[in-house]
């Protein structure tokens, strides 16, 4: 089982914790509103850090994204391997050919 497997049966274990005890839980229970706005803190945080350019800064940033993320899917019921599967359509896709595929 790889490490975003791992967090995210934890991530769903812990929907159902009390928002006292964990942070998901705390998330969950503001609603997606809010796991949406941290997603894009956090977001916004990773791309300061990248403009900083202080790679340790980057990286704690960016498992603050990930973390996050996968908590939205979560709270919406999207299975990292649904994310998976479409990351796997697309490769040997050019980014190009395929942005053009969903536009219009």
């Amino acid at each position: 089982m790889d490490t975003l497997t791992r967090l995210e049966a934890t991530i769903a274990q812990r929907l159902t914790a009390s928002p006292d005890e964990s942070y998901v839980a705390k998330l969950h229970a503001k609603g997606l509103k809010k796991i949406a706005q941290k997603l894009g803190e956090e977001a916004t945080e990773a791309v300061i850090a990248a403009l900083a350019g202080d790679e340790a800064e980057l990286v704690g940033e960016a498992a603050d994204v990930l973390f996050h993320l996968m908590v939205l899917l979560a709270e919406k019921g999207v299975r990292l391997e649904q994310v998976l599967a479409e990351l796997d359509r697309r490769e040997g896709t050019s980014g190009i050919a395929e942005k053009a595929s969903r536009s219009e």
